[in-house]
């Protein structure tokens, strides 16, 4: 088994250097979920019907997100041996241009041109009147670890992956090191989990490697339902082989047989890129029996869920991988001793085990080094919102957020002013402009009233109205809650009530104590985080923006005007 690994190593070479350096022109089109939306599928047949009838000779493929969602649907070329030069905002009107000139010609459309990222070991000058992709500001503060092969591979060729690196982490761990040390490496990485609450990952494992149990279960949450975050799904749809592998050696570290992927039904790219993933790892030997001619087997299945929202918190995700109605379970005993089918459980988010490659080839220490203080490593931002550069950045902890804002993201377009960010989805909270001189730290923006989460962060401008925006967030807890919890279905319908009340400029000096008292109860009484939490939004709102409130409240109008319009209202709309 390991000559074949040896064999597939070979191949995949001899395969990265033919689509790099062979004799053909290689075009790869970015058709992530981004990409799509902004017309990538019509640029593929734009570049496919150009190809056929200029009858040029040309490797087309299907690659993820590079990051830069603000220029999709984004196309690059790459000639034999030469750099990648890209095309953003991609009108499927300019592609025969673009194969004519470019692709044909050699000569590249400057006036279309994006930039250029240099292809390691060309010695090709780089091409005249295009600027370096690398220095663009959503690039410049990037250090990619668990995003690094998005955009420039296809998800589905396992041979592209293993060009890269791919597997060799994997290799290490099953050749070279045993799962304990394996697990040291993780825990000397200082790695936490990227899901929202933060955990050492290598504590987390430990739980599940010291049970002596013989059948043990890694699961991967890709519920993903924040709004504003989508670096799970891309991570999916870009290079789902690094989550297979990172899966693989959790299941290795904590002796666990079996792992599944849950990800929401309706995810189709994301679904399918993964299945093929699988699909492609069991055919090569990676998955299955004896991977690698070790002693050690693990098999790997997707799981699809309705969308649930509260089917991201742990016990819910696995309620509802065997069948039943996503809802939290009562704790003790935790997943580490009693969970899916009442078997020990380990349960991680999509980004924690990719970065797990990487550790284990590239050791714990360098990780370490990497980020601030006890928050070691990278965080994969989504930027959304009033910014001139929309997408997502793997940034190094650390980074003050105010450079993530007002230099990678270009600030807030049009002159207008910042107002607030809104960070770590839903139950997250909201920071005022003032206030965003940050270390990113887990720590840190949790002190500061705020959550990374997932990664989301949604910037508003100034014509924002709070209260009206803390409204939307509530609304949306509302909606997603399970009900199984008395404060948490009763406290978020009572929040929004309240809120609904100040919006419709009809609350009063004592609905301000009532929400804190409502939010009190929830947090003391709620069996999981979604009600634990669910008063984030409104107590952080009224920290940065408690005078906003009051001028709703006690003057009975709206700032912005936001709450003088006609608004959609989810709980009027079940009377």
């Amino acid at each position: 088994m390991a000559a074949s690994f040896l064999e597939l190593g070979l191949e995949a070479e001899r395969r990265w250097q033919e689509l790099t350096a062979g004799p053909r022109p290689w075009i790869r089109i970015g058709t992530a979920l981004c990409g799509e939306a902004a017309g990538a599928d019509a640029v593929v047949s734009a570049v496919e019907s150009a190809l056929e009838s200029q009858g040029v000779a040309a490797a087309v493929s299907l690659v993820g997100c590079l990051g830069l969602c603000f220029a999709e649907p984004l196309l690059d070329v790459q000639l034999p041996g030469g750099h990648r030069v890209f095309y953003g905002n991609v009108d499927p009107e300019n592609v025969a241009e673009i194969v004519s000139s470019h692709v044909s010609g050699g000569t590249p459309v400057t006036a279309m041109a994006l930039g250029y990222l240099t292809q390691e070991g060309s010695d090709a000058p780089p091409p005249e009147g295009i600027p370096d992709l690398d220095q663009h500001p959503m690039r410049v503060w990037e250090n990619r670890i668990a995003l690094r092969n998005a955009g420039n591979i296809d998800p589905l060729d396992i041979y592209q992956y293993v060009a890269n690196g791919g597997y060799q982490a994997l290799h290490k761990a099953l050749t070279i090191l045993t799962s304990e040390e394996t697990l040291e490496e993780v825990k000397a990485s200082g790695l936490r989990g990227r899901g929202g609450a933060a955990f050492p990952t290598a504590v987390k494992w430990s739980f599940l490697a010291g049970n002596p149990a013989t059948e043990k279960y890694v699961l991967c949450n890709c519920e993903e339902g924040d709004p504003g975050a989508f670096n799970d799904k891309n991570i999916l749809e870009s290079d789902p082989h690094t989550l297979v592998e990172g899966m693989i050696i959790a299941g290795y570290a904590t002796g666990a047989s079996k792992g599944y992927i849950f990800i929401r039904h309706g995810h189709d790219g994301p679904i399918e890129r993964c299945r093929g993933a699988v699909r492609q790892a069991e055919e090569m030997g990676l998955l299955g029996e004896n991977i690698m001619g070790s002693d050690f087997s693990y098999e790997l299945e997707i799981a699809l869920t309705g969308d649930s929202y509260v089917a991201g918190e742990e016990s819910a995700l696995m309620e509802a991988i065997e069948g039943k109605r996503a809802m939290p379970r009562f704790r003790p005993p935790f997943p580490a001793q009693v969970g899916l089918f009442g078997k020990p459980t380990n349960i991680n988010n999509v980004k924690t085990l990719a970065y797990v490659p990487e550790i284990v080839s590239k050791g714990g220490e360098w990780f370490a080094s990497i980020g601030h203080d006890t928050s070691t490593g990278t965080a994969i931002l989504c930027l959304s919102g009033s910014l001139k550069y929309t997408g997502m950045v793997e940034v190094p902890l650390g980074i003050n957020l105010k450079d993530v804002i007002y230099e990678a993201a270009g600030g807030v377009p049009g002159g207008k002013a910042l107002k607030l960010l809104q960070t770590g989805g839903p139950l997250g909270g909201v920071l005022g402009a003032d206030d965003i001189d940050l270390v990113l730290d887990f720590e840190v923006l949790r002190d500061a009233g705020a959550i990374m989460g997932a990664g989301g962060i949604i910037a508003a401008d100034e014509s924002t109205c709070v209260v009206d925006l803390t409204r939307s967030l509530i609304a949306f807890c509302q909606y997603e809650s399970c009900g199984k919890c008395f404060p948490c279905r009763m406290g978020m319908s009572h929040l929004l009530e309240v809120l609904e009340r100040i919006c419709s400029l009809e609350g009063t000096a004592e609905d301000l104590t009532l929400m804190r008292s409502i939010g009190e109860n929830m947090q003391a009484g709620s069996l999981c985080g979604h009600g634990q939490l669910g008063f984030n939004p409104v107590s952080s709102a009224l920290r940065y923006f408690g005078p906003e409130f009051d001028a709703h409240i006690l003057d009975r109008k709206c700032p912005t005007g936001v709450c003088l319009m006609p608004r959609f209202s989810p709980a009027a709309s079940r009377r």
